[in-house]
């Protein structure tokens, strides 16, 4: 096959007129011969040549260094190529990136170690063994934190018996306590002249507050007053009236809080409310006229027939509730005064402050 030639425009051969050579249409440009027997070369795939390049050198678990470079051909398939690839310079033949040979060592000594079915070395044991033991500092923060947690759950237990349970406990004591006085009443048993300490002989009433509570002798905190009962001063020196003497001061003393806190809101009277003692024969109706917020618990005049600093000045028929304060303490007594205005029998029903 020869090369295409314009066509002559004059009468010269072929022959007579040089390749290469002018003519009537100017110069022509050579176009060499082309050989068809070249043999065909296909393009180079780069990533393909990337794929070929051998892996870094093999990394020695033992010794932690590098086997000859070129020794070892790639593992896996196309990712691992492409993974190994591009630790070497990337896929296009870019720098390669600096592995250093610590992380490779230990990389390498963690993949021998995690080999299933290998033993572990004398040296390997020990080492894991330190690695699991807790220094002295973890086990000393732990038994710390134990112990603050138990006495925390502690306290909680405590608070909640204190606030809660007590209160429970002591509203069926004294709630059946008051069913009992009334049931001997109904049955017309006869209550004694003089009652034993924690014997109950009267129910109290504050409507106000909505507060029924039987009332026994004595102030002890176990026989009485933890109960959920009001305690009447009737034993030794500050032994006070009784509500049928013709002249004198009914004392009576409870908890404010925890263990059925019946006179906790005795802050909250005025003078004019009701304060009502049930007996088994009558109904003896008091009312408020004054109130002493803090005093000291020894100040025991507050119990005296006339009582100091409650504005009577003779004898008569008062009523005096006492109680701790602030709430939820003992520090100081909290004093609350009244006076009798009638004395109803319970033949003739209930008195207007309990129909009310």
């Amino acid at each position: 096959m020869t090369a295409l030639r314009p066509e002559r425009e004059t009468g010269a051969s072929y022959g007579d007129q040089p390749y290469g050579g002018s003519s009537a249409l100017g110069e022509t440009a050579f176009l060499p011969p082309v050989d068809d027997r070249t043999a065909y070369v296909p393009p180079i795939d780069e990533e393909t040549v990337a794929l070929r390049i051998p892996d870094p050198p093999p990394v020695s678990a033992s010794a932690g260094t590098a086997a000859p470079y070129g020794t070892g051909t790639p593992g896996g398939g196309r990712a691992a190529r492409r993974k190994a690839a591009r630790r070497r310079g990337g896929r296009h033949g870019g720098a390669a990136e600096a592995v250093p040979q610590e992380a490779v060592s230990q990389e390498a000594v963690s993949q021998e170690r995690a080999a299933p079915g290998r033993s572990l070395s004398r040296v390997e044991a020990r080492r894991q063994a330190r690695l699991r033991k807790p220094s002295p500092a973890v086990v000393a923060s732990r038994a710390i934190g134990e112990v603050f947690i138990t006495t925390g759950v502690l306290m909680l237990l405590f608070v909640t018996y204190q606030l809660w349970w007590t209160n429970v406990r002591a509203h069926a004591q004294a709630g059946k306590e008051a069913s009992s006085l009334q049931q001997d009443w109904a049955s017309g048993k006869r209550a004694p002249g003089v009652f034993a300490p924690g014997q109950g002989f009267a129910i109290l009433h504050i409507p106000k507050l909505d507060v029924v509570a039987p009332i026994a002798e004595g102030v002890s905190n176990k026989k009485v007053l933890d109960k959920g009962m009001v305690g009447h001063y009737g034993e030794g020196a500050l032994k006070t009236a009784m509500p049928q003497d013709k002249a004198g001061n009914f004392g009576l003393a409870a908890h404010r809080n925890t263990h059925g806190e019946p006179f906790r809101y005795i802050n909250k009277l005025v003078p004019g409310d009701a304060v009502v003692v049930e007996t088994q024969d009558e109904y003896f109706v008091y009312k408020v006229t004054s109130m002493l917020p803090v005093t000291s618990p020894s100040n025991v005049s507050v119990l005296d027939p006339v009582p100091k600093g409650s504005g009577f000045t003779k004898p008569g028929r008062y009523i005096t509730l006492t109680t701790c304060t602030p709430e939820f303490t003992s520090k100081y007594r909290l004093i609350v005064w009244g006076k009798m205005v009638e004395e109803r029998p319970r033949s003739k029903g209930k008195p207007d402050a309990l129909v009310e």
